[in-house]
């Protein structure tokens, strides 16, 4: 049978969007995963977006990680999707989507809509709330002078302060600690900024992450590594960049970045 895709990318985390509208049986979703976001055999993506749309700016999103274990949500790959609806609408921007997603409800706005494929879209990303430590964290080995802060936004995240972001075997890190994101950060360059690695639950070492730049964002208002009056961190990822804003009173976070179509795709399952 042949279906067709969607691949776009944000900051360099790239997702293939199938629209759940299409003609199809129950498909096997781990397995198609596995197989589509395999970067030698198959399409190659960090996960595989299953796209709903009901009309009326309302989505449900579904996401499968490259391992094709599911996921609750992504800053990034959320963006991904609501551009294919957007494109599909033939929006404009200021566009503003509802997405359904087991992290619960997300609003996302298009704010600008460039050539080349490229949008920016602002995504309320929810609370930001603590975590218990992971069990098996102390396998880290991560010193207790670090500053570590565990969060969640729906999904669980480990925000790890470094003096050097290139300089740490994150690879190795990550791997400890599979069951959650993994970020590292560093103050700077610019005073309301903390450069991000980030080693993504069930894709790996990924180039950009959008739910850890908020857990980023909000550890580094916390620890002070970017003045108290900063009203929107921004974050340096491999990948390009992102604009954090945290409302203190709420722990809400809002993220703000781009994501760009690349190609359609088909492919026979």
């Amino acid at each position: 049978m042949q279906v067709r895709l969607e691949k776009y990318q944000a900051l360099g985390n790239d997702f293939l969007v199938f629209d759940l509208s299409q003609d199809r049986p129950e498909m096997p979703w781990p397995d198609l995963a596995r197989r589509l976001c395999d970067r030698r055999f198959g399409v190659g993506a960090d996960g595989l977006l299953l796209l709903e749309n009901h009309g009326s700016g309302r989505l449900a999103m579904a996401l499968y990680n490259a391992d094709g274990s599911k996921a609750e949500i992504s800053g990034n790959g959320i963006r991904c999707l609501v551009q294919a609806a957007y494109r599909a609408d033939a929006g404009s921007a200021g566009a503003t989507y509802t997405v359904s997603t087991d992290a619960g409800v997300r609003v996302v706005e298009v704010v600008s809509d460039e050539l080349g494929g490229l949008i920016t879209a602002s995504v309320e990303m929810g609370v930001v709330d603590d975590l218990a430590e992971p069990t098996n964290w102390s396998d880290t080995g991560c010193h207790p002078d670090r500053p570590v802060s565990h969060l969640s936004l729906g999904n669980p995240h480990s925000v790890v302060g470094v003096d050097d972001v290139a300089v740490v075997d994150l690879k190795t890190l990550g791997e400890k600690v599979p069951q959650v994101n993994l970020e590292i950060i560093e103050p700077g360059p610019e005073p309301d900024a903390v450069t991000m690695r980030v080693h993504e639950r069930g894709a790996g070492i990924t180039l950009a992450c959008g739910s850890g730049a908020c857990a980023s964002a909000y550890a580094a208002l916390s620890w002070g590594l970017v003045p108290s009056s900063t009203t929107e961190v921004l974050v340096h990822m491999e990948g390009g960049d992102a604009r954090v804003r945290i409302d203190r009173d709420s722990r809400v976070a809002t993220l703000v970045g781009p994501s760009q179509f690349i190609a359609d795709v088909s492919v026979r399952v």
